[in-house]
């Protein structure tokens, strides 16, 4: 069981760098998979709040990607070979909720720190300080590499699945969801 959510967090941030790849080098790439990882990583943690909700959903996994590849145009040849249906074994561990939550995260800086703020005193933050720089504060060299994870009309198919739910959980005096 995976109570820090660790794999669904890595799934979800590599499907979007996937689906919304950096344009530039090495370094660009870095920063873009920081930002997704940042995103993915605050809207995890908003979804699964506590350590039962992420014990459950290492138990029952997330969903998958199939949803979102197909609203992105993703698809995978038909009669694939079972090795390269292997590498792709990543995807079902990709949350849409949590996908969808952290593209408007990276598409609405106010709806981010919200995000971020409603996080305070919760068990993920407890310990020691945790910072989301390059979400919350952007600079010239994170924008340029993520200008198609940031780009809210390329995100606007992905963040429309479930913005709603993120303002509900957001909501003041409601209790986060799970």
């Amino acid at each position: 069981m995976h109570a820090d959510l660790s794999p669904l967090i890595a799934a979800t941030a590599q499907w979007l760098t996937r689906a919304y790849p950096a344009g530039g080098g090495a370094i660009d790439s870095a920063l873009c998979e920081a930002q997704a990882r940042q995103a993915v990583t605050v809207a995890a943690w908003l979804r699964y709040p506590t350590p039962m909700d992420a014990g459950l959903v290492g138990v029952a996994g997330p969903g998958g990607s199939a949803r979102l590849d197909w609203i992105t145009g993703y698809e995978t040849a038909e009669g694939a070979d079972p090795v390269a249906e292997d590498e792709h074994a990543w995807r079902s561990w990709v949350d849409e909720v949590v996908a969808s939550w952290a593209a408007c995260l990276l598409t609405d800086p106010a709806l981010a720190g919200a995000a971020v703020a409603a996080l305070a005193g919760t068990h993920h933050t407890a310990g020691s300080p945790v910072a989301f720089r390059r979400l919350l504060d952007p600079d010239v060299h994170d924008r340029r590499a993520a200008a198609l994870l940031r780009h809210p009309d390329l995100l606007a198919p992905v963040t429309g699945l479930h913005h709603a739910g993120l303002l509900d959980a957001l909501r003041p005096g409601q209790a986060l969801p799970a």
